[in-house]
């Protein structure tokens, strides 16, 4: 799945004239190579947790640096990973970021946040020490709280996908994680354990893919000890999809600290003296609670159309873990942009060619029409906050991805570019460009 970069500028009340140097400016950062692939994009705390379809952090870098100066404001109202106002944050400017996603909070918090990374070796030490004493003298009564920690949907989802074995080694940390006192501390360590959960291969649990918010489960599982879980029939299958689907689990308490000390190494070279802390809150992009012309800078990537990419998918494997029932997770699900529900959506009106793709999709799937139909909706008070809240002379860098619904291109890009000018948002340049997550 590709993603396309379409510049959104403000438009001003005099409006902006063809000569304007800013304008001028924009067009020619929009000519440079945006192909960062061949760089390091790990570098500070971007690599504390997988992220799906993140953008790389060069290019919010390349359009603060030129776009902005130091102390000026930067909005990320989608934050996701938090790659915009992490940068925002190195560079010496205030980021703002928004996310209704509970994990996107924590990973964004941690990411932003100043850590003496001695005291989180010495913490993390002891930690982990004392769950891996936990397992062996208190594996019976852990079983015994694990029985009893959860309701029962949330408990049929964790035995589902992660094994017994698994279960009491990460019950034993998480109950080492929760009775830090420094809240800070805290969130450090809830963003480790969940990083060695969500992983390209599902991390320790019986999940494959949840990175890519895919999950499928298993069909072969090999015990710490060598001994068949389950697939013990299927593991003579020579079938490159059975070898595939085939996982030997990996102790928890052993990837915890292998990820600790990753992410205390990122630290060690995170320095952050002077530089602005951030506004990090959970909050609705169409709705910000901001001031009218308070931002020098948008730079954002919106959801998919019809849960494409489905962030809680794959977070909800975490997030059981760090307490939030399955059914709450699920009536959040709702709540995000791009959702396939439609009871209750305020529709808006949409501008010509916007509302062409909207029927060429609903004459193929009345319900997949209607969905596309939300999806603009959400984002057209979204880029109208944006348009509401930007300072004259500024602009919305919007890194969009175009979905597919019944085999036709929703070509969102060129949809978001006709709303934000139905908006009041001046249309630059759409610049396509392929990512990959």
């Amino acid at each position: 799945m590709s993603k396309q970069l379409t510049q959104l500028s403000f438009n001003d009340i005099i409006k902006t004239s063809h000569s304007d140097p800013y304008r001028h400016k924009l067009i020619e950062l929009l000519s440079h190579d945006l192909d960062f692939h061949d760089q390091d994009s790990k570098y500070a705390s971007h690599d504390f947790h997988s992220f799906p379809a993140k953008f790389p952090p060069q290019l919010p870098h390349k359009f603060i640096h030129a776009l902005t100066k130091p102390g000026d404001t930067i909005l990320d109202p989608m934050s996701g990973s938090g790659t915009t106002v992490l940068e925002a944050f190195l560079n010496g400017r205030r980021g703002i970021a928004f996310d209704i996603d509970p994990l996107a909070l924590l990973i964004i918090r941690v990411k932003v946040s100043q850590y003496d990374p001695y005291d989180l070796l010495e913490i993390g030490r002891q930690m982990i020490y004392n769950a891996r004493i936990s397992v062996k003298i208190r594996h019976s009564e852990l079983r015994d709280i694990l029985s009893k920690r959860w309701d029962k949907k949330t408990k049929e989802f964790i035995d589902y996908w992660f094994a017994p074995e698994t279960q009491i080694e990460l019950l034993a940390l998480k109950t080492e994680i929760e009775i830090i006192s420094d809240e800070k501390l805290k969130m450090f360590f809830l963003l480790a354990f969940s990083a060695i959960i969500i992983t390209k291969s599902g991390g320790v649990s019986l999940a494959f893919d949840l990175a890519h918010t895919r999950p499928h489960k298993a069909k072969v599982a090999i015990t710490q000890t060598g001994e068949f879980l389950f697939g013990k029939q299927l593991a003579d299958n020579t079938s490159p999809r059975i070898k595939l689907l085939t996982k030997t689990l990996r102790s928890p308490i052993d990837e915890f600290e292998k990820r600790v000390r990753q992410n205390i190494k990122s630290i060690l070279t995170f320095e952050t003296e002077g530089f602005i802390d951030p506004l990090v809150r959970d909050g609705n992009s169409e709705s910000l609670p901001l001031e009218e012309a308070s931002v020098d800078l948008i730079v954002t990537s919106p959801p998919y159309a019809s849960n494409a990419i489905d962030y809680m998918r794959a977070h909800k494997f975490s997030l059981v873990w760090l307490d939030y029932p399955i059914d709450h997770l699920s009536l959040k699900r709702k709540d995000y942009i791009g959702g396939e529900s439609t009871t209750g959506i305020e529709f808006e009106e949409m501008p010509p060619e916007t509302t062409k793709i909207i029927r060429k999709i609903s004459r193929l799937d009345t319900k997949k029409g209607s969905v596309l139909h939300r999806y603009y909706s959400e984002m057209k008070r979204v880029l109208a906050e944006m348009y509401r809240v930007l300072r004259p002379q500024s602009a919305a860098i919007v890194v969009v991805g175009s979905s597919i619904m019944r085999s036709q291109d929703t070509e969102t890009h060129n949809c978001l570019a006709e709303i934000g000018k139905s908006v009041g948002l001046l249309l630059m340049i759409p610049l396509k460009m392929d990512y990959v997550s």
